[in-house]
């Protein structure tokens, strides 16, 4: 792939994927045009879960109907982040069974297609904060006496300490729970 342009490298990445390979060009080209989003294009569920399981995604527009199944099928195999938009005409649409899906009936306007897609980018950064990984008790209670170790032998404050096992963990490229279990293994070394 040729360097990204200016801006570029920040934006959202849609996966879109229709059976018929001009609406696929059609509907990314709009997407990219506007800004909306760099788009990944495909004719098959499986694609699309491949392309999904190499980087975040929080938004797959694509047709009713792909060239290895029902797209709704796609919808129990997203992350809880990622939205399913399905565009088509609205006898197609109808017939979707999945209340886990979005649709927009064709024909539709360009400016209905971009506000949608930002609204799904934007459910999905929600969705994904929200979802996001919880410490279970037993990992707060490693993370607490690792900061515990810290403020009685460095004389650091709790923020102080949590910040310190925050640094060692992008520097070591941990998790925070990892480095509070090396933290308390060496002694806080």
């Amino acid at each position: 792939r040729l360097q990204l342009g200016e801006g570029e490298a920040d934006m959202e990445t849609v996966i879109v994927a229709f059976e018929n390979g001009t609406m696929a060009q059609r509907f990314g080209e709009l997407l990219e045009n506007t800004g909306t989003a760099k788009c990944l294009l495909c004719r098959s569920g499986d694609q699309v879960r491949r392309l999904m399981s190499k980087q975040t995604v929080y938004c797959v527009v694509c047709g009713p109907h792909l060239s290895d199944g029902p797209a709704e099928w796609l919808a129990e195999d997203l992350p809880p982040a990622c939205s399913l938009l399905l565009v088509g005409p609205q006898h197609m649409l109808d017939a979707c069974a999945s209340r886990d899906v979005y649709t927009l009936a064709t024909p539709i306007r360009r400016e209905e297609a971009v506000s949608t897609v930002k609204l799904l980018l934007q459910f999905g950064h929600r969705m994904e904060r929200y979802t996001r990984h919880r410490r279970s008790p037993l990992e707060q209670d490693l993370i607490a006496r690792a900061k515990a170790l810290l403020m009685e032998r460095d004389g650091l404050t709790e923020e102080q300490a949590h910040r310190t096992l925050q640094k060692r963990s992008m520097d070591q490229g941990l998790t925070l729970v990892q480095t509070a279990r090396r933290t308390l293994a060496q002694g806080g070394g």
